[in-house]
């Protein structure tokens, strides 16, 4: 329940920033849900879809509901009140973290195999800011220099090993998290990026 719990902050904070950009991008009431779907839920939906498992949001429907308020509680509030600039980012890196070892318990506990694991709680965890990022004609940030798959990676890594070795459940759950947090959360405060490539022809 607490992982569940998690799930639901989770999907909360993801959907304020799909508000967010909606609001930047002067979208109407429609466009701000889309976007706040498609990064609440994106990465998620995309796995089962690949999981072929019936998809999560369709079976418990507390995650759309949880969308829509954080929508209407967003956008009441974005122009009246400033947020401390580090709560979205150090939330969305709970959040990040929650989501990556969601998709791979899932993955896990159908029987594949950890590289498979890793790879679906990087798709739940990167999958709908990449959607949220395209529906607003941007590059998808996770292509970009951002460490943000790599938390995604080495967090579900860490988790599937754990989980490979018959570890507490509730212990995996919480070093896989705190795995995410130890990358994503220094890249944020020291604004530590990877390095970008560049083409440069020659003339």
């Amino acid at each position: 329940m607490f992982l569940y719990f998690l799930d639901l902050f989770g999907t909360s904070i993801f959907a304020v920033s799909g508000v967010i950009l909606a609001f930047r991008l002067r979208m109407d009431a429609v466009g701000v849900l889309v976007l706040a779907a498609a990064v609440a839920i994106g990465g998620g939906t995309l796995r089962d879809v690949i999981l072929d498992v019936p998809v999560f949001w369709l079976r418990d429907n507390t995650y759309i509901w949880v969308i829509i308020f954080t929508c209407i509680i967003t956008g009441c509030l974005i122009n009246r009140y400033r947020i401390t600039w580090w709560f979205l980012p150090i939330s969305d890196a709970l959040g990040l973290g929650v989501f990556a070892i969601i998709g791979a318990e899932k993955a896990l506990r159908l029987g594949l195999s950890p590289t498979v694991a890793v790879i679906m709680g990087t798709l739940t965890g990167c999958g709908g800011g990449a959607i949220r990022d395209v529906l607003a004609r941007r590059i998808p940030f996770v292509l970009k220099e951002e460490i943000y798959a790599s938390a995604c990676i080495l967090g579900a890594g860490v988790y599937a090993i754990l989980y490979q070795k018959q570890v507490d459940a509730d212990i995996a759950i919480s070093i896989g998290i705190a795995v995410a947090l130890a990358i994503r959360i220094p890249a944020i405060i020291w604004n530590i990026s990877l390095p970008r490539f560049s083409y440069r022809p020659q003339k």
